[in-house]
C-alpha cells in the first residue's frame, strides 16, 4: 500500500506550543500508512514581490514539502481573534509567484488548541478563508476547536482520552477526505 504523505504546518514558534504539542499528538494517532511532514516556517523571510522570483532556500523547503504532499494539516494557534502572522506569511509565500501556488488543490485540514474557551474558531475561520482563496479543499466536518486545560498531554505527549477520541475521530475525517480528493 502506498504511502499517504500530509505536510503539518504549526502556526506558533513558541517552544512549549500547545499547537506543537497537538500536532506531536495528532502524529501518534495517524495509521503505518500515512507519513507526516511536519514544515517549519519560523525562518521564512517576510513576504517581499520583489524576491518572489528568487526564493530564499526557506521558501524551496516550504514549497518543495508542500508539492510533495498529498494534503496539509494546519494546527494554529489563535492570536487577537485571527492566525498568526508566521501563519499568513507561509500562505503568501507558497501562494506566489502569481499562477505557481502550491496550495492548489491540496486538501486541508484545520486544527487549533486554546486556553479559551472558543479554541481557535476564530483563527479557524480566517484561515478558511484564505484557503478556500488559495483552491485549497478543506474538511468542513468535524471541526476542531479544542480547549487546553490542565491534563490534555500526558507526560508521553500524548492526548489524554477524552481528547483522543475526539482528534482520532477528526484524524480519520481528514484522511478519508484527502483519499477522496485523490481519487
Amino acid at each position: 500500500m502506498a504511502q499517504t504523505r500530509i505536510a503539518v504546518i504549526v502556526g506558533s514558534l513558541r517552544r512549549e506550543s500547545f499547537n506543537r504539542q497537538l500536532a506531536d499528538a495528532i502524529g501518534k494517532l495517524v495509521p503505518a500508512d500515512v507519513r507526516l511532514d511536519r514544515l517549519e516556517i519560523g525562518d521564512l523571510p517576510l513576504f517581499n514581490q520583489d524576491h518572489e522570483q528568487q526564493p530564499t532556500d526557506a521558501v524551496r523547503r516550504l514549497k518543495e514539502g508542500v508539492r510533495a504532499a498529498q494534503g496539509v494539516i494546519f494546527v494554529t494557534p489563535e492570536y487577537n481573534r485571527s492566525v498568526p502572522g508566521v501563519l499568513k506569511n507561509a500562505l503568501d509565500q507558497g501562494s506566489r509567484p502569481y499562477g505557481q501556488s502550491v496550495w492548489a488543490r491540496k486538501p486541508a485540514g484545520v486544527i487549533g488548541m486554546s486556553v479559551g474557551a472558543i479554541g481557535t474558531s476564530l483563527a479557524q475561520q480566517h484561515l478558511r478563508n484564505i484557503l478556500a482563496y488559495l483552491d485549497m479543499p478543506t474538511l468542513g466536518q468535524p471541526e476542531a476547536f479544542l480547549q487546553h486545560k490542565d491534563g490534555t498531554f500526558l507526560p508521553d505527549g500524548s492526548l489524554d482520552e477524552r481528547v483522543a477520541g475526539f482528534v482520532g475521530t477528526w484524524v480519520a475525517a481528514y484522511l478519508d477526505f484527502v483519499r477522496r480528493h485523490a481519487a
